[in-house]
């Protein structure tokens, strides 16, 4: 844990919001576990408090305090909720938004901020489909230059989540069950496994891959969404207040 740390911020201490794409499914991948083992907040406390508080501090202080204004890390990035603590979030980001062995989809969702800080709070991403076809339109908005991506983002974010209150995304596209006994032998080879790799992404557990079908199905219909959901009006959200 303490080398994925120092790697990371030896790397990416230009820019360090890009830490999290990297690091993510590197953690992930080290600390092999269930998800109601990482549900534990005792774990992720443990490592912000004890193990890494410098990654903590380095990542999340804000820049540009002052002497007579200094700035400070928000207490929830060292014991908050799983989608804001510091490695909580990047540990359930890879997890939900990974595609069985395949760290890729969980590299684009961790290199978008909006997504980790949206997408992450959202129910509807327990639903593997739901989660990649996410990552599939975001992936399209980047490619095509699209403006105010993190706009566009948190909007497809909202719409989704509204919608999926009544459309209920599982029977409109099926998934199958994941295999827990792949993912209890890929747990169980912690102790013999190599240390992740730097300069490529790692294997996560082999315990199946969302049905192709159904990613399909909830990209068309999350584009239409996207295209379709009002972005945040700026101009009157930073108007005073009477």
């Amino acid at each position: 844990m303490r080398e994925l740390v120092d790697e990371a911020m030896n790397r990416f201490d230009e820019a360090r919001t890009d830490a999290d794409a990297w690091l993510a499914p590197r953690l992930h991948a080290t600390l092999r576990m269930t998800r109601g083992e990482a549900a534990d907040p005792g774990l992720w406390n443990f490592l912000a408090l004890a193990v890494a508080p410098d990654y903590v501090l380095w990542r999340h202080l804000p820049l540009g305090g002052t002497a007579d204004d200094p700035k400070k890390v928000s207490g929830v990035r060292f014991v908050g909720p799983h989608y804001s603590q510091a490695f909580s979030r990047l540990w359930w980001t890879a997890e939900m938004f990974r595609d069985g062995s395949d760290y890729a989809t969980a590299e684009i969702a961790c290199g978008n901020q909006d997504m980790i800080n949206t997408a992450l709070r959202l129910s509807t991403i327990d639903h593997k489909p739901t989660a990649l076809a996410l990552v599939r339109v975001l992936e399209d908005l980047s490619r095509e230059g699209a403006t105010r991506l993190g706009d566009r983002v948190n909007a497809l974010c909202t719409a989704v989540n509204v919608a999926g209150s009544t459309l209920m995304y599982e029977v409109i596209a099926p998934d199958d069950v994941p295999d827990h006994l792949a993912l209890s032998d890929w747990i169980e080879e912690v102790e013999s496994a190599s240390a992740v790799p730097w300069d490529r992404l790692p294997e996560g557990p082999a315990d199946g891959t969302a049905r192709r079908s159904s990613c399909e199905v909830l990209t068309r219909m999350f584009e239409r969404f996207a295209a379709e959901a009002p972005l945040r009006d700026r101009a009157r959200s930073a108007a005073p207040q009477d």
